[in-house]
């Protein structure tokens, strides 16, 4: 076969079947003038072994379990099919040298807090043992051996880049409130070209987040996991408070809890009953570690955390790590990160950290949602158009109470949401007839010191209407846990805020800042620089002391994460956000039963290798 018959089956198959496969096509035939010299009677036989298999001609049964079914609709077969069928992972008669080095990554991909078995590990192995095996007298190759490695390895190079590149699960069917973080990139047209031009390795780095975080992260992971592997730590049996210079029977064993986990070092005073300096110390780094109010005291919130199973903590690992994998790799230069979980926000320039401080986030059934948009404008002295759902809701029971509540809040009545809605004094109203589904008004909170947007909010259009604000409830930044919004942020250090994303307009001093606040005029801002706003949440990160950091679930969206991971694991079809329909292997255990349960073929793995 001709480069140029070639490339007449891949453009009438395009033709036939639209655009979508035109990466695939492209990337992924070889050169077949490279291949015809050793293109004999073994390549020939896996050829006709990988469409016989895939496509179960002749009404044959498949010796892999749903290829019926997934046929010809399946990626896998559209790949092959553009290549005649030309198997991917053999050249010059062998296991290629980019197949090998797949298979590490399939390898080394539960650093990342994958799951090898998902790649089809074992068989992969089995396979190469089998093929690897003494040859018999007459030379033979192990054909199906071959077919079966070439089309796993395919499968199984999908799967990987796909969950590397995009997640295992895709977050908008997990939680209506999170929004991918992720521009679109053509994975097929990545791989076919890595596939073409031998840059298979760097390529699967690429796919892979490049933020620190991440990597500091995986390193976090296999601390764990090796905590993991020397039993864990202790239970630590629940009692009363144990303050400092407290004796107590318990305390030994909180010693060693935090010695496993590098909050104290092990020492000679390890078995001391006394809650002495250095153990208070202990005790606030750990509590700061995961969110406690640092007091030393080791109280019930403080033992929960200590208590939870080393296994739980990986797997709280392993989900951060998957949201790690949904974001873009570009933050941008210039950025503001906002850890819903960690009620905090941190402002950066480039990799450098220039500004942190205190959030309040929203209530547990008002959640902040996860998204990214660019800021656009702020606004000081801003009035606010107080939303229909929070009016209804928040609002009405108190006006009806104390209609007087609305002047005191300097809160105006409107006819509706029109620009020209005429004003209406709110004493006319007969509130009692107002309810949630006859509300007609529109409320609006005058600018001034108890405007619930205090003095400056941060605009960065969105489909949630959420943004950042000051708040005049100062004294919320003072709590441990802050979830007490409608959704939107509110931000503990307006002024500072407004200085860094006004930094590239050098008109807008702090000083001058301040003068308009202080003015009582309302000013609308644009933000000359490009400030990309991330709103997300993170249970667990490590910062850039190495510092690893766990803050409870306070939206519970670890629990229907890892289900929807788990779910995703259990199904023979589909892989992370794949849309068409592309893996069609169950678990490789399962897989090889099937193939070798009935009969051996020549160099076959023996059936008592397969038991466990």
């Amino acid at each position: 076969m001709t480069e140029k018959t070639e490339e007449s089956n891949i453009r009438r198959y395009v033709n036939i079947n639209g655009p979508a496969i035109i990466g695939i096509a492209l990337g992924l035939v070889f050169s077949i003038s490279c291949m015809e010299p050793v293109f004999g009677d073994m390549l020939q036989d896996v050829s006709a072994g990988i469409k016989r298999t895939l496509l179960a001609q002749d009404n044959q049964q498949t010796l892999i379990p749903e290829a019926q079914t997934a046929g010809s609709e399946s990626l896998i077969a559209e790949i092959y099919r553009v290549r005649d069928f030309l198997p991917i992972w053999i050249e010059n008669q062998q296991i290629s040298d980019q197949a090998r080095l797949f298979i590490r990554f399939i390898q080394e991909s539960e650093q990342d807090g994958l799951i090898p078995e998902d790649y089809h590990l074992s068989a992969i192995q089995e396979l190469l043992f089998s093929i690897n095996m003494p040859q018999s007298p007459t030379g033979e190759h192990p054909i199906q051996q071959l077919i079966d490695l070439d089309i796993l390895l395919t499968d199984a190079l999908y799967r990987y880049s796909y969950h590397m590149a995009k997640g295992r699960v895709d977050p908008e069917t997990v939680d209506s409130l999170w929004l991918s973080l992720k521009p679109f990139e053509n994975i097929n047209d990545l791989i076919g070209h890595a596939l073409y031009t031998r840059t298979l390795e760097e390529t699967l780095y690429r796919l892979k987040p490049t933020h620190p975080g991440y990597y500091r992260l995986r390193e976090a992971l296999q601390h764990y996991r090796d905590i993991q592997k020397n039993g864990g730590w202790p239970v630590i049996p629940d009692g009363g408070f144990i303050r400092p210079e407290d004796i107590n029977d318990r305390i030994p064993l909180i010693r060693k809890r935090l010695a496993i986990t590098g909050d104290i070092q092990a020492s000679n005073n390890a078995l001391s009953k006394t809650h002495d300096t250095g153990l208070v110390h202990a005790i606030k780094r750990f509590q700061y570690r995961h969110g406690i109010d640092p007091d030393g005291i080791i109280g019930p919130q403080t033992l929960r955390e200590m208590n939870i199973p080393v296994t739980d903590r990986i797997r709280q690992i392993e989900m951060n790590l998957e949201r790690w994998r949904w974001l873009s790799h570009d933050f941008g230069q210039k950025y503001i990160l906002v850890n819903i979980a960690d009620y905090s926000l941190t402002a950066m320039n480039g990799s450098d950290p220039v500004l942190s401080m205190r959030v309040v986030v929203g209530q547990a059934y008002r959640r902040t949602p996860v998204f990214s948009e660019r800021m656009r404008y702020l606004v000081i002295n801003p009035d606010w158009n107080i939303p229909e759902k929070i009016a209804i809701e928040d609002k009405l029971p108190i006006i009806k109470k104390n209609p007087d509540y609305l002047i005191r809040q300097n809160i105006h009545v409107y006819s509706g949401w029109d620009e020209n809605a005429l004003a209406i004094n709110p004493h006319t109203i007969d509130w009692s007839r107002i309810n949630a589904g006859y509300f007609p008004y529109r409320l609006k909170q005058k600018p001034g010191t108890q405007n619930a947007l205090g003095r400056i909010k941060f605009m960065f259009p969105n489909r949630f209407a959420v943004y950042l604000h000051d708040t005049p409830q100062r004294n919320l930044f003072k709590r441990t846990s802050r979830g007490f919004s409608s959704g939107c942020i509110r931000i503990e250090k307006p002024v500072d805020l407004a200085a860094y994303v006004l930094s590239g307009n050098s008109e807008w001093t702090v000083e001058k800042i301040i003068k308009t606040i202080d003015s009582g005029k309302t000013k609308v801002i644009p933000i000359r620089d490009s400030i990309m706003v991330h709103l997300l949440y993170w249970t667990v990160w490590v910062d850039e002391g190495g510092i690893v950091n766990f803050r409870d679930d306070i939206y519970d969206r670890d629990r229907p994460l890892w289900e929807a991971i788990e779910t995703a694991r259990s199904l023979p079809a589909g892989a992370g956000k794949i849309s068409l329909n592309t893996t069609i292997f169950p678990t490789s255990s399962e897989y090889l039963r099937h193939r070798y349960a009935q009969t051996d073929h020549r160099g076959s793995i023996r059936r008592h290798r397969l038991s466990g």
